[in-house]
């Protein structure tokens, strides 16, 4: 500590670039209830978006794509996605799609009583998010190889609000494959 006349002195902070957090933008909707029942499209990449679950074909020195198709650890997030909806009651899936380095889908969550049987435990778009990131990434890690798994910090989500929005977005999920040269997420 610095002192100066006898009395104690912050020294000036220096900021290093190396050491400086960045300041994420808020991705969620200020005040809005993520576990509330509605549609929810939501997107998890890969960290350091690193393609980790298509097959390859390699023909004439290049690789192509003409059928995508998963390998193992593709499998793995495809089957952890399928099985989210026994693991959080209020939660059901539409649209879904695995892609070399990131996924899409729409989750729907219902959180409505059926007769007599008490009312599902209200898991919001979070808690199912951070679920399934959790159940795929140690499933992949346990598998033999030599990289550390893992998906980007937090996801997008978009709050479907029409018809119209739901069904474009169905779409934009089904020619996901088909436009992935094109795909901001292909590097």
């Amino acid at each position: 500590m610095i002192f100066c006349n006898d009395r104690p002195v912050c020294r000036p902070r220096i900021e290093n670039p190396l050491y400086m957090k960045q300041t994420r933008k808020r991705l969620r909707l200020k005040g809005f209830d993520y576990s509330e029942n509605g549609y929810y499209f939501v997107t998890a990449c890969v960290d350091k978006k690193i393609e980790y679950f298509w097959n390859p074909i390699c023909r004439g020195g290049f690789t192509t794509l003409p059928k995508p198709q998963l390998n193992q650890f593709g499998k793995i997030v495809k089957d952890c996605w399928i099985d989210l909806p026994n693991h959080y009651p209020n939660c059901a899936l539409d649209e879904f799609v695995v892609m070399p380095n990131h996924i899409h889908g729409i989750v729907v969550i219902n959180n409505t009583r059926a007769g007599y049987k008490p009312a599902p435990t209200e898991y919001a778009i979070s808690e199912i998010m951070r679920g399934f990131k959790t159940f795929s990434s140690k499933k992949i890690n346990l598998l033999p190889h030599s990289f550390m798994f893992k998906w980007q910090r937090s996801y997008y989500d978009h709050i479907i609000r029409s018809d119209n929005e739901f069904f474009a977005i169905k779409q934009y999920i089904l020619d996901n494959p088909t436009n992935w040269d094109e795909d901001e997420y292909h590097q």
